[in-house]
Protein backbone atom coordinates (compact mmCIF):
# COMPACT_ATOMS: atom_id res chain seq x y z
CA UNK A 1 0.00 0.00 0.00
CA UNK A 2 1.57 3.32 -1.03
CA UNK A 3 1.99 6.40 1.16
CA UNK A 4 -0.69 8.42 -0.64
CA UNK A 5 -3.27 5.70 -0.08
CA UNK A 6 -2.43 5.45 3.62
CA UNK A 7 -2.57 9.23 4.06
CA UNK A 8 -5.90 9.43 2.22
CA UNK A 9 -7.46 6.68 4.32
CA UNK A 10 -6.27 8.01 7.67
CA UNK A 11 -7.34 11.53 6.75
CA UNK A 12 -10.72 10.32 5.52
CA UNK A 13 -11.35 8.41 8.76
CA UNK A 14 -10.64 11.42 10.96
CA UNK A 15 -12.46 13.77 8.58
CA UNK A 16 -15.60 11.64 8.54
CA UNK A 17 -15.73 11.09 12.31
CA UNK A 18 -14.70 14.65 13.08
CA UNK A 19 -17.20 16.12 10.63
CA UNK A 20 -20.13 14.34 12.25
CA UNK A 21 -18.97 15.53 15.67
CA UNK A 22 -18.61 19.09 14.35
CA UNK A 23 -22.08 18.97 12.82
CA UNK A 24 -23.57 17.84 16.12
CA UNK A 25 -21.79 20.55 18.13
CA UNK A 26 -22.59 23.26 15.54
CA UNK A 27 -26.27 22.21 15.44
CA UNK A 28 -26.52 22.27 19.22
CA UNK A 29 -24.84 25.68 19.35
CA UNK A 30 -27.24 27.05 16.74
CA UNK A 31 -30.19 25.62 18.68
CA UNK A 32 -29.01 27.28 21.89
CA UNK A 33 -28.67 30.65 20.16
CA UNK A 34 -32.16 30.39 18.64
CA UNK A 35 -33.61 29.32 22.00
CA UNK A 36 -32.07 32.32 23.76
CA UNK A 37 -29.81 30.09 25.84
CA UNK A 38 -26.43 31.28 24.57
CA UNK A 39 -25.17 31.30 28.17
CA UNK A 40 -24.97 27.50 27.94
CA UNK A 41 -22.53 27.53 25.02
CA UNK A 42 -19.54 27.39 27.39
CA UNK A 43 -20.80 24.13 28.88
CA UNK A 44 -21.48 22.77 25.41
CA UNK A 45 -17.93 23.44 24.24
CA UNK A 46 -16.52 22.18 27.54
CA UNK A 47 -18.27 18.85 26.98
CA UNK A 48 -16.83 18.61 23.45
CA UNK A 49 -13.31 19.43 24.69
CA UNK A 50 -13.58 16.85 27.47
CA UNK A 51 -14.58 14.25 24.87
CA UNK A 52 -11.52 15.06 22.72
CA UNK A 53 -9.23 14.63 25.73
CA UNK A 54 -10.99 11.39 26.67
CA UNK A 55 -10.54 10.12 23.08
CA UNK A 56 -6.80 10.86 23.20
CA UNK A 57 -6.56 9.01 26.52
CA UNK A 58 -8.48 6.08 25.04
CA UNK A 59 -6.10 6.04 22.06
CA UNK A 60 -3.09 5.83 24.39
CA UNK A 61 -4.61 3.02 26.44
CA UNK A 62 -5.74 1.13 23.32
CA UNK A 63 -2.35 1.33 21.62
CA UNK A 64 -0.53 0.42 24.83
CA UNK A 65 -2.77 -2.60 25.35
CA UNK A 66 -2.80 -3.87 21.77
CA UNK A 67 0.58 -2.52 20.66
CA UNK A 68 2.69 -5.32 22.13
CA UNK A 69 3.00 -8.87 20.84
CA UNK A 70 1.15 -9.34 17.57
CA UNK A 71 -1.81 -11.68 17.77
CA UNK A 72 -3.45 -12.51 14.44
CA UNK A 73 -6.68 -13.62 16.08
CA UNK A 74 -7.06 -10.43 18.12
CA UNK A 75 -6.17 -8.25 15.14
CA UNK A 76 -8.68 -10.12 12.98
CA UNK A 77 -11.44 -9.56 15.52
CA UNK A 78 -10.51 -5.86 15.87
CA UNK A 79 -10.60 -5.41 12.09
CA UNK A 80 -13.99 -7.12 11.86
CA UNK A 81 -15.31 -4.85 14.62
CA UNK A 82 -13.93 -1.82 12.78
CA UNK A 83 -15.50 -3.04 9.52
CA UNK A 84 -18.88 -3.52 11.22
CA UNK A 85 -18.79 0.04 12.56
CA UNK A 86 -17.75 1.36 9.14
CA UNK A 87 -20.69 -0.40 7.49
CA UNK A 88 -23.01 0.99 10.17
CA UNK A 89 -21.65 4.52 9.68
CA UNK A 90 -21.94 4.14 5.90
CA UNK A 91 -25.58 3.09 6.17
CA UNK A 92 -26.33 5.83 8.70
CA UNK A 93 -25.00 8.47 6.32
CA UNK A 94 -26.86 6.99 3.34
CA UNK A 95 -30.20 6.90 5.17
CA UNK A 96 -29.71 10.44 6.49
CA UNK A 97 -28.60 12.02 3.24
CA UNK A 98 -31.42 14.53 3.81
CA UNK A 99 -29.85 16.85 6.42
CA UNK A 100 -33.28 18.13 7.48
CA UNK A 101 -34.24 14.73 8.92
CA UNK A 102 -30.90 14.47 10.71
CA UNK A 103 -31.20 17.96 12.17
CA UNK A 104 -34.81 17.37 13.25
CA UNK A 105 -33.73 14.37 15.34
CA UNK A 106 -30.94 16.40 16.91
CA UNK A 107 -33.23 19.35 17.65
CA UNK A 108 -35.61 17.00 19.45
CA UNK A 109 -32.76 15.86 21.72
CA UNK A 110 -31.70 19.46 22.29
CA UNK A 111 -35.28 20.42 23.14
CA UNK A 112 -35.36 17.76 25.85
CA UNK A 113 -32.09 19.10 27.24
CA UNK A 114 -33.49 22.66 27.40
CA UNK A 115 -36.63 21.36 29.12
CA UNK A 116 -34.43 19.68 31.72
CA UNK A 117 -33.17 23.14 32.65
CA UNK A 118 -29.60 22.01 33.25
CA UNK A 119 -26.53 23.38 31.46
CA UNK A 120 -24.80 20.11 32.31
CA UNK A 121 -27.23 18.25 30.04
CA UNK A 122 -25.80 20.09 27.01
CA UNK A 123 -22.25 19.31 28.10
CA UNK A 124 -23.25 15.66 28.33
CA UNK A 125 -24.88 15.74 24.88
CA UNK A 126 -21.72 17.19 23.34
CA UNK A 127 -19.47 14.80 25.26
CA UNK A 128 -21.37 11.70 24.18
CA UNK A 129 -21.60 12.82 20.55
CA UNK A 130 -17.90 13.68 20.25
CA UNK A 131 -16.57 10.78 22.34
CA UNK A 132 -18.58 8.27 20.31
CA UNK A 133 -16.85 9.52 17.17
CA UNK A 134 -13.51 9.63 18.98
CA UNK A 135 -13.82 6.04 20.16
CA UNK A 136 -14.69 4.88 16.64
CA UNK A 137 -11.73 6.84 15.27
CA UNK A 138 -9.36 5.09 17.69
CA UNK A 139 -10.60 1.69 16.54
CA UNK A 140 -10.50 2.56 12.84
CA UNK A 141 -7.00 4.06 12.96
CA UNK A 142 -5.67 1.12 14.95
CA UNK A 143 -7.01 -1.28 12.32
CA UNK A 144 -5.57 0.87 9.52
CA UNK A 145 -2.16 1.06 11.19
CA UNK A 146 -2.03 -2.69 11.71
CA UNK A 147 -3.04 -3.42 8.12
CA UNK A 148 -0.65 -0.88 6.54
CA UNK A 149 2.60 -1.47 8.41
CA UNK A 150 2.28 0.70 11.51
CA UNK A 151 1.99 4.36 12.46
CA UNK A 152 3.87 5.68 9.46
CA UNK A 153 4.64 9.28 8.55
CA UNK A 154 2.06 9.04 5.77
CA UNK A 155 -0.67 7.99 8.22
CA UNK A 156 0.19 10.85 10.58
CA UNK A 157 0.32 13.31 7.66
CA UNK A 158 -3.20 12.30 6.68
CA UNK A 159 -4.38 12.97 10.24
CA UNK A 160 -2.67 16.38 10.28
CA UNK A 161 -4.36 17.33 7.00
CA UNK A 162 -7.76 16.22 8.30
CA UNK A 163 -7.32 18.26 11.50
CA UNK A 164 -6.51 21.37 9.47
CA UNK A 165 -9.52 20.84 7.21
CA UNK A 166 -11.82 20.25 10.18
CA UNK A 167 -10.66 23.52 11.74
CA UNK A 168 -11.53 25.35 8.53
CA UNK A 169 -14.91 23.63 8.29
CA UNK A 170 -15.76 24.51 11.87
CA UNK A 171 -14.98 28.17 11.20
CA UNK A 172 -17.14 28.07 8.05
CA UNK A 173 -19.99 26.42 9.95
CA UNK A 174 -20.04 29.28 12.43
CA UNK A 175 -20.67 31.69 9.55
CA UNK A 176 -22.99 29.85 7.15
CA UNK A 177 -24.44 27.24 9.52
CA UNK A 178 -26.06 24.40 7.55
CA UNK A 179 -25.94 25.87 4.07
CA UNK A 180 -23.09 23.50 3.21
CA UNK A 181 -23.96 20.90 0.49
CA UNK A 182 -24.38 18.05 2.97
CA UNK A 183 -26.29 15.61 0.75
CA UNK A 184 -23.43 14.89 -1.73
CA UNK A 185 -20.96 14.95 1.15
CA UNK A 186 -23.00 12.34 3.05
CA UNK A 187 -23.36 10.13 -0.04
CA UNK A 188 -19.69 10.25 -1.07
CA UNK A 189 -18.55 9.65 2.49
CA UNK A 190 -20.99 6.75 2.80
CA UNK A 191 -19.49 5.11 -0.30
CA UNK A 192 -15.92 5.66 0.87
CA UNK A 193 -16.61 4.18 4.31
CA UNK A 194 -18.23 1.14 2.73
CA UNK A 195 -15.16 0.53 0.56
CA UNK A 196 -12.92 0.87 3.62
CA UNK A 197 -15.12 -1.62 5.45
CA UNK A 198 -14.61 -4.11 2.60
CA UNK A 199 -10.87 -3.57 2.87
CA UNK A 200 -10.88 -4.28 6.62
CA UNK A 201 -12.90 -7.45 6.00
CA UNK A 202 -10.25 -8.64 3.55
CA UNK A 203 -7.54 -7.91 6.13
CA UNK A 204 -9.47 -9.79 8.82
CA UNK A 205 -9.89 -12.82 6.53
CA UNK A 206 -6.16 -12.81 5.88
CA UNK A 207 -5.42 -12.72 9.61
CA UNK A 208 -7.70 -15.73 10.17
CA UNK A 209 -6.16 -17.54 7.20
CA UNK A 210 -2.70 -17.08 8.73
CA UNK A 211 -4.00 -18.89 11.81
CA UNK A 212 -5.58 -21.62 9.64
CA UNK A 213 -9.06 -20.76 10.90
CA UNK A 214 -10.13 -20.09 7.31
CA UNK A 215 -9.07 -22.02 4.19
CA UNK A 216 -7.12 -20.38 1.39
CA UNK A 217 -8.23 -20.82 -2.22
CA UNK A 218 -6.19 -18.45 -4.44
CA UNK A 219 -8.06 -16.29 -6.91
CA UNK A 220 -6.77 -14.14 -9.74
CA UNK A 221 -7.40 -10.46 -9.02
CA UNK A 222 -5.80 -7.32 -10.52
CA UNK A 223 -2.53 -6.40 -8.81
CA UNK A 224 -3.78 -2.94 -7.88
CA UNK A 225 -6.56 -4.57 -5.85
CA UNK A 226 -3.94 -6.35 -3.77
CA UNK A 227 -1.67 -3.29 -3.58
CA UNK A 228 -4.45 -1.17 -2.11
CA UNK A 229 -5.46 -3.89 0.34
CA UNK A 230 -8.93 -4.30 -1.15
CA UNK A 231 -8.49 -8.06 -1.37
CA UNK A 232 -5.76 -10.58 -0.56
CA UNK A 233 -6.37 -12.65 -3.69
CA UNK A 234 -8.40 -15.46 -2.12
CA UNK A 235 -11.90 -16.67 -2.92
CA UNK A 236 -12.76 -16.56 0.80
CA UNK A 237 -12.18 -12.80 0.93
CA UNK A 238 -13.91 -12.25 -2.40
CA UNK A 239 -16.94 -14.27 -1.28
CA UNK A 240 -17.25 -12.31 1.97
CA UNK A 241 -17.02 -9.00 0.12
CA UNK A 242 -19.55 -10.02 -2.53
CA UNK A 243 -22.00 -11.10 0.18
CA UNK A 244 -21.63 -7.72 1.90
CA UNK A 245 -22.12 -5.83 -1.37
CA UNK A 246 -25.27 -7.82 -2.14
CA UNK A 247 -26.58 -7.16 1.38
CA UNK A 248 -25.88 -3.43 0.99
CA UNK A 249 -27.66 -3.28 -2.38
CA UNK A 250 -30.63 -5.13 -0.90
CA UNK A 251 -30.71 -2.68 2.00
CA UNK A 252 -30.63 0.27 -0.40
CA UNK A 253 -33.50 -1.24 -2.40
CA UNK A 254 -35.57 -1.75 0.76
CA UNK A 255 -34.85 1.81 1.92
CA UNK A 256 -35.80 3.20 -1.50
CA UNK A 257 -39.04 1.19 -1.55
CA UNK A 258 -39.89 2.41 1.96
CA UNK A 259 -39.34 6.04 1.00
CA UNK A 260 -41.77 5.63 -1.93
CA UNK A 261 -44.48 3.83 0.03
CA UNK A 262 -47.88 5.58 0.33
CA UNK A 263 -47.57 5.70 4.13
CA UNK A 264 -44.60 8.05 3.82
CA UNK A 265 -46.26 10.32 1.29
Amino acid sequence: MNAWSIALQSGAILLREGLEALLVVAALAAFLRRAGAADRLAMLYSGALAAILASLAAAYVFETWFGGVHDDTVEGVVMLAAAALLFYASGWLFLRQDPRRWQADLNAAAGRAVAAGSALSFALLAFLAVFREGAETVLFLHALAKSSGGWSLALLAGLAGAIALLAVLFAVMQVIAFRLPLRPLFLLTSLFLFVMGLRFVASAVQEFQEQAYVDVHPAVVPQWVVDYGLNNGSWEAIGAQIALIVAALAGMAIAAAGSRSPDRA
